[in-house]
């Protein structure tokens, strides 16, 4: 047996948190989410009693797209809260955890191409 692929038969998948696997979508071209004015995420994401958030405020935009990629357990979480664009343009600034950066940069080299370029 090949020691190198039963490493990598036996890896576990990118966690956005321990006991939780990152989500991505195949395309980016499905996001289609929202960018602009007052959105109500749902609790599932995000566990405040009010969970509005104003994305014409500077930086709520940023931290709603680091909460949906960590908290999203479906690609229908992703596709209705992130929109593709503007996740290519705020990517390189988004704090997300280790396992999401890979699983996306993985699936989306243009991802990381932006990143290394930023």
């Amino acid at each position: 047996m090949d020691p190198a692929r039963s490493v990598r038969s036996s890896r576990a998948p990118y966690e956005a948190r321990p006991g939780r696997r990152a989500v991505v979508v195949p395309d980016l071209s499905e996001l289609q989410g929202p960018v602009a004015g007052v959105v109500e995420l749902p609790h599932r994401l995000f566990w405040q009693p009010d969970r509005h958030v104003d994305l014409d405020v500077p930086g709520l935009l940023s931290w709603m797209y680091e909460t949906v990629l960590t908290e999203a357990v479906h690609p229908d979480e992703l596709r209705a809260w992130l929109h593709g664009p503007t996740l290519i343009r705020l990517w390189p600034e988004l704090y997300v955890p280790r396992g999401v950066r890979r699983a996306w940069e993985e699936s989306h080299p243009a991802l990381r191409a932006r990143d290394v370029a930023a």
